[in-house]
């Protein structure tokens, strides 16, 4: 089993002069604690889950490329990004360029979106649900027709591209990520196009995993082609939390998730991550 470190609160960087520094202090510890993959929220206002929609928030992908600069392993990717964002050609173009000048390190993490109070104050499209996914599909299609060298044109119903072609190549495909729980439609995309999948880590995640094997078994996919991935909240700085932790960690391996994405509170002081790295990536890398 491995672990990704999340990023999702930068409350606790310091001033903007001192971002940049914590964040590669940060990249570089968890590099050196074994963890193999980093990935970033992709949201430009704090969520209301987190904190306060004033405090600090770094975008998503030039963040990613400072941190390509930073480390030398670690695979760089949000989690997850709105699909409706940045139009599918641009994205596909920049998640190009993470690859590329991280050496084949990047991943594209997305999923439908769906922070309206962020898309209206910013004047992002946020389209409905129904059509959020028919883009999102779209822009999977495009960003895997754009890395396969081809340069046809791609005609869907709500994009159209004269051309997708998209030079330098990766270095690497950019593997797929789709996140999101639903049952329907996102794990329906997952096992057509993904890579990997992301879901909550909670009761219900072995459900989750049920149902994409379902539609795979639909389209004749292997389900063993696509990592089973879940992010969870990491506090390890209480008595016995690390052997709860530990617990936690164990009910996914066995229900069958290899990778976990830990949100680590207070992450900018390292020792989290330090902890981290003694006492649970040599446990769980035996798994």
């Amino acid at each position: 089993m491995r672990l990704a470190l999340h990023i999702n609160d930068y409350a606790g960087f310091g001033e903007p002069h001192q971002m940049a520094g914590a964040l590669g202090r940060i990249a570089r510890t968890a590099e050196d604690a074994g963890f193999t993959r980093l990935s970033l929220t992709d949201h430009l206002w704090q969520i209301s889950m987190i904190g306060e929609e004033y405090e600090p928030m770094l975008e998503a992908y030039t963040a990613l490329g400072f941190l390509a600069g930073q480390t030398r392993t670690l695979e760089l990717q949000t989690l997850v990004t709105a699909a409706t964002y940045r139009p599918p050609g641009l994205l596909g173009k920049i998640v190009t360029t993470l690859d590329v000048l991280s050496g084949g390190r990047a991943w594209l993490g997305v999923g439908a979106g769906w922070n309206d109070e962020e898309a209206q104050g910013l004047g992002l499209p946020l389209p409905p649900q129904r059509e959020r996914f028919a883009r999102l599909e779209e822009t999977l299609r495009i960003c895997r027709q754009m890395w396969s060298g081809s340069r046809e044109p791609f005609v869907g119903e709500h994009y159209r591209l004269a051309s997708t072609l998209n030079t330098p190549a990766p270095v690497r495909r950019p593997r797929v990520l789709v996140g999101g729980g639903g049952e329907r439609v996102t794990l329906r995309l997952a096992a057509a196009y993904a890579d990997a999948f992301n879901v909550f880590g909670g009761a219900d995640a072995g459900q989750k995993i049920e149902r994409l094997h379902e539609h795979c078994a639909r389209i004749g996919r292997d389900p063993g082609e696509i990592e089973n991935t879940a992010v969870l909240p990491v506090a390890v700085d209480e008595p016995g939390a690390t052997d709860t932790l530990l617990e936690e960690l164990r009910r996914l391996h066995d229900t069958g998730f290899s990778t976990v994405y830990c949100a680590v509170p207070a992450v900018a002081s390292l020792t989290p991550l330090e902890t981290l790295g003694a006492k649970v990536v040599p446990e769980i890398s035996r798994w």
